[in-house]
């Protein structure tokens, strides 16, 4: 299969050629402005799909407010905001996303979600957050994302930069399928075709073994099936504390 894969795999980067020449001459950079449209509409269906694993992985966000205090809780790569109905009531939110673009639908997800007081965007990379200061958050909230960062090591180096003592960092992700599975075929013979229309989203990565080295004192993890398409199909989710 390994052999085929490669055949196949190969086969789709060359039917791919013109993708590739339109990201080399850096026209690809137009489509960053029509991605948050899709990527709305995406987030709707995601969230019914996925609304009862995201009530529970979110339902411990309360757990890491310090006493007397309002929980602030920093989104990397925040998009059009898709998880702000999860969040708790009262807590403070900063945004984080390298594409400008999502303003507009960050706004009006705001508007919807009066229950939490949103307090800035920052147009920055998962990588780099400099902006940010060290220790000043309870929790950070990075859904969908690690498949498309440049490097995972680093923007997980950059979460706990950002995280307080005893703070957390909560994840859910699609990963890479199980070797012996149909799916794991097709996610490496469709990852090129699927970068471009995914702004950058890699299905092939292994992340949880990137978070299972970034070093957190506590790490409860673990994989699901999600309800979704077979190449998006495997996730991990869960939190790591600091």
């Amino acid at each position: 299969m390994a052999f085929l894969m490669k055949c196949c795999t190969l086969i789709v980067n060359v039917l791919c050629l013109p993708l590739h020449l339109i990201q080399a001459v850096g026209l690809y950079e137009l489509y960053k402005r029509v991605f948050p449209i899709w990527l709305y509409r995406f987030s709707k269906t995601y969230n019914k799909k996925m609304y009862d694993k995201k009530k529970e992985l979110f339902r411990s966000l309360p757990e890491f407010n310090k006493p007397g205090g309002t929980l602030t809780i920093l989104e990397i790569g925040c998009g059009t905001g898709a998880n702000f109905e999860f969040y708790p009531p009262g807590c403070k939110v900063i945004c984080t996303d390298p594409n400008p673009h999502f303003q507009k639908y960050l706004k009006k997800n705001i508007g919807e979600n009066d229950h939490l007081t949103f307090e800035r965007f920052v147009v920055a990379s998962g990588e780099d957050m400099g902006s940010v200061e060290s220790e000043s958050v309870d929790v950070v909230v990075c859904t969908l994302v690690l498949c498309s960062v440049n490097n995972i090591t680093q923007t997980l180096r950059e979460a706990r930069r950002i995280l307080r003592p005893g703070g957390a960092f909560f994840f859910l992700e699609h990963v890479v399928a199980d070797p012996s599975t149909w799916a794991y075929f097709f996610q490496h013979v469709l990852q090129p075709p699927w970068y471009y229309f995914g702004d950058g989203c890699e299905v092939t990565r292994e992340t949880w073994k990137h978070v299972e080295a970034a070093g957190f004192s506590e790490l409860k993890l673990r994989h699901i099936e999600a309800p979704l398409m077979f190449i998006v199909k495997p996730h991990i989710m869960g939190y790591a504390v600091k």
